[in-house]
């Protein structure tokens, strides 16, 4: 649900549940609000990133780790300086071919020492060799910050910011931090600590030497395996399960695999699985696939081609069913899966996956993160891919992309929800038939399973549009859209949405067309504040409704005009798109959305001073919610209803309603109309002179709102606060919060707020005696005010003037 703050026009877009809105950032975003009381008992706390659990991202250790002593030496030497030198490096490259065992040793390493660092790990992988595009900096940071605590809110939306923001929290910190794959400097360095406290391990293919010329970064180059440590490798994976092998066996077994880590386990696996044929055997096989390698191979890289040879001669090996899995697999969209996903790219049952995916995992062929979840090394996944596109037709491969795809969206649009009404779900076309889907029983475990696959989701999307399936990219983007509740940042998902948009038009499909243009003017509007652009992306998908005659998206489109024309309190422009919603969602016995355009009517209704117009049309939605057991709607409207009671100076009756909003939205488990309720009741309790109680009030609701990242609600609550120390005659204390009330809203470019803002700090600094500095903070509200011409505000710029004119006679802001 699209909600604001209590006194906000923006309510009600669409009578959905979503918990989640998103602010947008400037460059002070690292100044989380924190506020205390001088000398009472209610405190506003800082951001919760100092007080949750500890980050613990690194992979699991390393199965049969051997060898490699110097280099865990080495790595022991720079922890060690580090902790004695605060000017030794605090970042370790660790460099080296594909396949040398760069991410073993990194991640083995890490779990050896992990104790010294205990504040927590945190761990990403770059993808800077993957087929798919690499992560960047900038989308390692969103993970790293959310990982530490800070909500989607206070997260920048400046690459700076973020890397600012990220060394501000962790300075005082002792981390480990594992930046694996690591393609490009550009990548690594804006996720570097400033200080010397945390230690940052990276691995990659490059020597990247801007880190170390620049960085002072420490450099470790992982050469392939010496022959004694390449075959203690082979024996400490194999002598569980043969007899004792000769020595030059297993020399060549080595030289053929150019010694190196991966090609090695997998080699070992192979032998390890054949107890009873001779290791010559199995190297006859092998030399024989490295001469027809070497036939058919035009480069001249002794390791790649080694690489690639042990991969074809265990590819080979496998059952034809587990052959055609491992290539299948190259053409999942992401390096990571499930076995349901896994066997709806087959199109296979998944009992038999599993036994498949457990023989190619025991191949190396793949690795087992989790029970049910499986990654590629990204050479063999460049591998599989190859092989598909040689083996496979591209009609099958085709058909086994829309398989999975289809899987990933059936199983997002099967997600439970709460009502949605104005976002809509895509018709789907049905489902092979025995394609198992996973069991989502719960909105929450919904969010939960689209954490775990939304960077999978994203590349689904793009891969789905590059396939040619368009219809399927435009419903897997709006089906993902409906589970996001801001999981990953706003600029991924106006990205998502432009190549869902294209797709749409790529398959000349003008329903899809006009669904997504509607979920850009969301973005535009809740996202980025951007109402211009919002109301240019509603009005075209309104266009295309229009054009294919769709009455209920037209409905939604003229519903959302009006949201956002009251969004930029423009009442007497949203008002008429109301109306005509109303009138469209009556034609086609639409109920449920109409009384949702009612109750942002009768919104219009108390803006413009008409509360008993107001109060009536809440009074008529309030009982068919309660009849039809719509809570969410039951709320909405007696939230108005307390809202008129505010307003006409009846605050018992507002307090009253407005705790009864409070209790039942715990129950709901929704904090959105918790918070603005508390923001009614500490308004009531102001009025009532109970400001002890007001105090408490704004306190849970700004509390509630930091937790959701709501920056602008959070500033309206600690406002609120801030009226209520100036009722207690603690003049300090109100100066305090209003000044970052002041702040927040100016960070949003939230002008009605902060206008409201300046007008209640002028009134509190003019009661501290500095009548020039109020002076210019009545002055800068005036500015404000002229853009508006609504009651509420015609009646606070009478108020600024006056005191202006007079200063220190008028009284806070009314609302």
């Amino acid at each position: 649900m699209i909600e604001r703050s209590s006194d906000d026009p923006g309510r009600e877009g669409d009578g959905s549940s979503r918990e989640g809105t998103r602010s947008e950032l400037s460059g002070n975003a690292r100044d989380v609000i924190q506020a205390r009381s001088v000398s009472g008992g209610v405190h506003f706390h800082g951001s919760a990133a100092t007080s949750k659990k500890l980050p613990h991202q690194l992979p699991g250790d390393v199965r049969n780790f051997v060898n490699r002593v110097a280099d865990l030496g080495r790595l022991d030497s720079v922890l060690s300086q580090g902790m004695q030198d605060l000017q030794a490096a605090t970042a370790c490259v660790i460099v080296g071919t594909a396949g040398v065992g760069k991410t073993s040793l990194a991640v083995h390493w890490a779990h050896l020492v992990r104790d010294r660092f205990p504040d927590g790990q945190l761990y990403v992988n770059l993808r800077g060799y993957d087929p798919g595009a690499p992560v960047t900096a900038y989308q390692a940071l969103d993970r790293f910050l959310k990982a530490l605590h800070v909500t989607p809110g206070e997260i920048p939306s400046d690459l700076d910011d973020r890397t600012s923001l990220f060394r501000s929290i962790i300075a005082d910190r002792r981390l480990l931090i594992l930046l694996d794959n690591a393609a490009t400097v550009g990548q690594v360095r804006p996720l570097l600590p400033g200080t010397s406290e945390s230690l940052v391990l990276i691995t990659s293919r490059s020597r990247l030497s801007g880190l170390v010329a620049r960085n002072g970064a420490y450099r470790i180059t992982v050469e392939t395996l010496p022959e004694e440590e390449a075959v203690n490798l082979l024996r400490a994976t194999t002598s569980s399960y043969r007899f004792e092998d000769r020595q030059e066996d297993l020399q060549e077994l080595a030289r053929l695999c150019a010694r190196l880590p991966l090609a090695l386990r997998i080699a070992a696996e192979r032998a390890a699985s054949r107890p009873h044929m001779p290791l010559s055997e199995l190297i006859r096989d092998l030399q024989d696939e490295s001469e027809l390698w070497e036939a058919l191979s035009v480069e001249n890289d002794e390791e790649a081609d080694a690489v690639r040879t042990v991969f074809a001669w265990s590819y080979r090996a496998l059952t034809e069913d587990a052959a055609r899995l491992f290539r299948l697999l190259g053409l999942h969209p992401g390096p990571d899966f499930r076995g349901q996903a896994a066997a709806a790219l087959a199109d296979i049952p998944v009992g038999q996956t599993r036994h498949l995916l457990d023989a190619l995992t025991g191949a190396h062929l793949l690795e087992q993160t989790m029970p049910d979840r499986y990654k590629f090394h990204d050479l063999l996944r460049a591998y599989a891919s190859d092989q598909a596109h040689s083996e496979e037709s591209g009609d099958d491969q085709i058909a086994a992309r829309r398989r999975v795809l289809e899987w990933y969206l059936h199983t997002a649009a099967s997600a439970p929800l709460a009502s949605a009404l104005f976002i809509r779900q895509p018709v789907l076309d049905p489902l092979s038939q025995g394609v198992a889907l996973p069991r989502l029983s719960s909105h929450s475990e919904a969010v939960d399973w689209y954490k775990s696959e939304w960077e999978n989701l994203s590349t689904a999307i793009r891969m789905a549009k590059s396939s040619g399936l368009g219809g399927i990219a435009w419903k897997l983007f709006m089906a993902q859209y409906r589970l996001n509740d801001f999981v990953h940042s706003i600029d991924d998902m106006m990205g998502e949405s432009q190549i869902a948009l294209e797709a749409a038009r790529q398959a000349q499909d003008l329903y899809g067309e006009a669904e997504v243009l509607h979920i850009q003017g969301i973005i535009f509007e809740w996202g980025h504040h951007q109402i211009s652009n919002a109301l240019s992306r509603y009005q075209a998908s309104l266009e295309i409704r229009q054009e294919i005659r769709d009455q209920v998206g037209q409905g939604i489109s003229l519903n959302y005009i009006g949201f956002a024309h009251a969004h930029a309190r423009r009442f007497l422009e949203a008002e008429p798109f109301y109306r005509r919603a109303i009138a469209l969602f009556e034609s086609c016995n639409d109920r449920s959305r109409l009384l949702v355009v009612e109750r942002n009517l009768a919104t219009i209704a108390f803006n413009l001073g008409r509360f008993e117009e107001a109060k009536a049309l809440c009074n008529g939605t309030l009982g068919e919610d309660r009849a039809a057991g719509m809570k969410f709607g039951e709320l909405a409207s007696l939230r108005i209803i307390a809202q008129v009671s505010l307003a006409t100076g009846d605050f018992a009756e507002a307090l009253r309603i407005s705790s009864e909003i409070a209790t039942e939205a715990q129950g709901l488990s929704s904090p959105l109309y918790e918070g603005s309720s508390l923001i009614l009741s500490g308004e009531a309790q102001c009025g009532l002179g109970s400001f002890e109680d007001a105090l408490i009030s704004f306190h849970r609701s700004a509390t509630l709102y930091r937790q959701l990242g709501i920056r602008v609600d959070e500033a309206v609550a600690i406002n609120g606060a801030g009226r209520a120390y100036y009722g207690l005659g603690r003049l300090q204390d109100a100066i305090s919060f209003h000044r970052r009330s002041v702040a927040v809203c100016r960070e949003c470019d939230e002008r009605w707020h902060l206008a409201r803002s300046l007008n209640d700090l002028a009134m509190a600094v003019a009661a501290s005696g500095d009548n020039d500095e109020a002076q210019q903070f009545w002055a800068e509200a005036l500015s404000l005010l002229g853009h508006y011409n609504d009651p509420q505000a015609v009646l606070l710029l009478q108020s600024v003037t006056s005191s202006l004119a007079a200063p220190g006679e008028s009284s806070q802001s009314v609302d």
